[in-house]
């Protein structure tokens, strides 16, 4: 795994230094604030990372805290994050998350999996980002970039993400669990793409059994 990671960042800085992913931006400019992480995973969903940017950081300007939040008027909170996908859905959802944990945790972003994925929208994958850019505990968000490369790879042979998460886990050891996310989506945000990925460029295709399988004789 190790030179998986490393030759992905080779390549991507021999091709183009690629920008940092949302949340990993998210991180920065929030300093790993838990809650601002957590709401900015779940306004992610869908939605290309420079409009999650832009909408996080014009919603926290004004609602800094889970209190703030929670006390918000939905029409408000739909007027500022009107710019990203399903922003009906996403602001009554992070105003009851914004709730939740106002009342139910005493304002402060759970730290563990169990909890997290009690709270509404709150799936596996938010949980596990939340776990990695705002605890930096080890944990592996597996989305549709993370889940399409770890197929064509040959790491794992999985239908869902659900269990390409799990097979992550058994087969890599945890010490690679923080950087696993944020290495392999900018790899198919920019190399490993969905539609014509670049395998000319790619310095880890002798380990792809995608890129084998297409060149076999």
């Amino acid at each position: 795994m190790e030179k998986i990671l490393a030759g992905m960042i080779d390549t991507m800085n021999s091709v183009r230094p690629p920008r940092m992913t949302a949340l990993r931006e998210l991180h920065n400019v929030e300093k790993g604030d838990p809650f601002a992480i957590l709401i900015g995973t779940i306004l992610s969903a869908r939605t290309k990372d420079e409009n999650t940017a832009r909408v996080v950081k014009k919603l926290f300007a004004t609602y800094r805290t889970p209190s703030d939040l929670a006390d918000a008027k939905t029409k408000e909170i739909e007027r500022i994050i009107r710019p990203i996908g399903f922003y009906h859905v996403k602001a009554k959802r992070i105003i009851n998350v914004a709730k939740l944990i106002k009342t139910n945790h005493g304002g402060v972003v759970p730290d563990n999996l169990d909890e997290l994925v009690q709270l509404p929208g709150v799936g596996r994958k938010t949980a596990n980002c939340v776990l990695v850019y705002a605890f930096e505990k080890p944990a592996i968000p597996v989305d549709i970039h993370v889940h399409r490369i770890s197929n064509r790879l040959g790491i794992v042979d999985t239908r869902t993400p659900e269990q390409t998460e799990q097979e992550l886990m058994r087969k890599i050891p945890q010490k690679y669990w923080l950087e696993i996310n944020d290495t392999f989506v900018m790899y198919g945000q920019n190399i490993c793409k969905p539609v014509s990925p670049m395998c000319h460029v790619c310095k880890i295709r002798k380990f792809c059994k995608y890129y084998k399988t297409k060149n076999a004789s």
